[in-house]
């Protein structure tokens, strides 16, 4: 199996409200494409961080193998997530991918 893991910080320009807004947004359109895209065997965001933390939102993924990852990134529905709800407010984003 394989994680992927990413940390996104937002824009500044956000209010504290938009971001909450920003955050649930994403975690629907990533979460909704569980059983749609094939190998990916779970995805979660956590938009709910401790006041410690220093992004706005991780995302923690499994895939069956490298070749579904490979086939989610490139996947018409994972995309349009990233092209319409992700990218547009993201300021950063980090990324470690992993074998388990």
């Amino acid at each position: 199996m394989v994680k992927h893991i990413i940390l996104w910080t937002l824009k500044e320009e956000y209010s504290k409200e938009r971001k909450k807004e920003i955050k649930l947004d994403i975690k629907e359109g990533l979460e909704g494409l569980k059983g749609i895209i094939p190998g990916l065997i779970d995805i979660r965001v956590n938009i709910e961080g401790l006041e410690s933390s220093n992004v706005d939102l991780m995302l923690d993924s499994t895939f069956e193998d490298e070749g579904a990852l490979k086939l989610y990134a490139n996947h018409p529905a994972h995309v349009a997530v990233a092209d319409g709800k992700v990218r547009p407010h993201t300021a950063a984003r980090n990324c470690m991918d992993y074998e388990v």
